[in-house]
């Protein structure tokens, strides 16, 4: 090989980079105007598992994926604007308001953040700006924000459209069964069976 092709091939072997997701050069990265993928564990969500169903088995839920990709936007004055899209998807298990038990819903985020030169610029832009802003760091920790986006995309009211145990219906043949009110006898409110607690006693028969 001559001397000009091996320095071809030694320059294109510095320009390779690897980046590393949990300790990223944001600020590199988005220059370099890459793209970055994979999957993630929902057991390395930790703060994201914790709102998860009790019950919920969180190695059989299916991993997560994202990628991220950096961009440059020109400006009329002054350096380029550093921009980061960030994209991710996955299926949780939450505990359904309506029924107690797990609710397996998918989630689906899609932000562009921008990343300026320190904590103190940040602070300025994103109280002036509907733009999600952040500081730019040599030690970025990319699933850190993967996570903060899929719990703010997080269910609120997480519920089965049809739950697996009809509690309207049991509540409705528990009143069907209660006793008549004899004869002159004033006739009292029924009582209202809580849902939840019908349905305690359901698991509790099964067990």
């Amino acid at each position: 090989m001559g001397a000009s092709k091996r320095r071809f091939a030694y320059t294109a072997a510095m320009k390779a980079r690897t980046w590393a997701p949990r300790k990223l050069d944001i600020g590199a990265f988005i220059d370099s105007g890459e793209t970055l993928s994979g999957e993630l564990a929902v057991t390395e969500l930790t703060r994201l598992a914790e709102g998860l169903a009790a019950d919920a088995d969180l190695t059989t839920l299916p991993p997560v994926h994202w990628s991220v990709t950096g961009r440059l936007v020109a400006q009329r004055v002054g350096e380029p604007q550093r921009w980061l899209d960030l994209r991710g998807e996955g299926e949780f298990a939450w505990e359904c308001q309506r029924c107690l038990s797990a609710v397996h819903l998918p989630v689906a985020i899609e932000r562009c953040i921008r990343f300026v030169a320190d904590e103190a610029a940040a602070a300025e832009l994103d109280a002036d700006s509907d733009d999600d802003v952040l500081a730019v760091s040599r030690n970025f920790d990319l699933f850190e924000l993967l996570e903060d986006e899929l719990i703010m995309a997080s269910p609120i009211v997480p519920r089965h459209e049809r739950c697996p145990t009809d509690v309207e219906r049991l509540m409705r043949d528990d009143d069907a069964v209660a006793p008549d009110v004899g004869e002159g006898e004033a006739a009292a409110e029924p009582e209202r069976k809580n849902p939840f607690a019908i349905l305690a006693q359901l698991k509790k028969g099964e067990s």
